[in-house]
């Protein structure tokens, strides 16, 4: 993999201030990792060769809208004998994701709970989590220069500043749609707010002949000094990989 030059000159920055933490940082996460998982495994009925087509539809509701995966999972889907079909009336398997958030934190995601399909990101969102612990990392580096400035000098205190451990995450719910030969009926249960005193419960009954999957996939890209040009690609190979390893 090629590192940019503001990678190279950092990790020279660290090398030459011997001794201090950021240093050792630079060493141990110079090499891009990218890990994805998702909240719960999905099992598809094995298809026969004629039943395999899939109608994609993506969506991205974060403000990274560039970031693309309708493209890298046809490429994939079709690679595994699938054909991907424009009309989902005609097709087998209904294949829909929307990326719900793109985000830097100075934490690893992937060892914080992500939810499951449908779910909220947590607390106050995955982006505010992510301010707080960058606002609280940045204080603990800051503390950590001065003290360091005042026992060793200014060098340990300008690496600390320079070289940052950064995550980018994506987290993208997926729903799964496969034709059943038996009909069943599906019941959607609605309760919609009318003002702050009253409730209204809805309930919709329809014939289906889906069966229906659904989970979440976080993605995550770890890097000093990563910049958001660089994940990006990588985290979309991570979700790719593993929306289309369930079929």
């Amino acid at each position: 993999m090629i590192i940019s030059q503001k990678r190279i000159y950092v990790a020279v920055m660290a090398a030459l201030l011997m001794g201090c933490a950021a240093t050792q940082l630079a060493l141990n996460k110079r090499n891009l990792e990218v890990q994805t998982k998702m909240s719960d495994t999905v099992f598809l009925s094995p298809t026969a060769e004629k039943n395999k087509t899939v109608f994609i539809q993506i969506r991205n509701t974060t403000d990274k809208t560039d970031f693309d995966l309708s493209g890298p999972l046809r490429k994939s889907l079709e690679a595994k004998g699938y054909t991907v079909l424009s009309e989902p009336d005609n097709a087998w398997f209904i294949l829909q994701a929307n990326v719900l958030s793109i985000e830097k934190t100075a934490y690893d995601p992937a060892s914080t709970p992500f939810g499951s399909y449908g779910a909220a990101l947590g607390g106050a969102g995955v982006g505010a989590l992510a301010a707080t612990a960058g606002k609280a990392n940045n204080r603990q580096i800051a503390g950590t220069a001065l003290a360091a400035g005042a026992a060793s000098g200014l060098g340990d205190m300008i690496a600390n500043a320079l070289v940052k451990d950064v995550y980018f995450s994506a987290i993208t719910d997926v729903q799964i749609k496969e034709r059943s030969k038996n009909a069943s009926n599906v019941t959607t249960q609605s309760s919609l707010k009318n003002g702050k005193g009253t409730t209204t419960s809805v309930n919709n009954v329809e014939d289906s002949r889906y069966k229906v999957y659904q989970t979440r996939i976080l993605s995550v890209a770890n890097q000093v000094n990563l910049t958001i040009e660089e994940a990006e690609p990588m985290l979309q190979t991570g979700l790719t990989k593993v929306i289309s390893g369930v079929f």
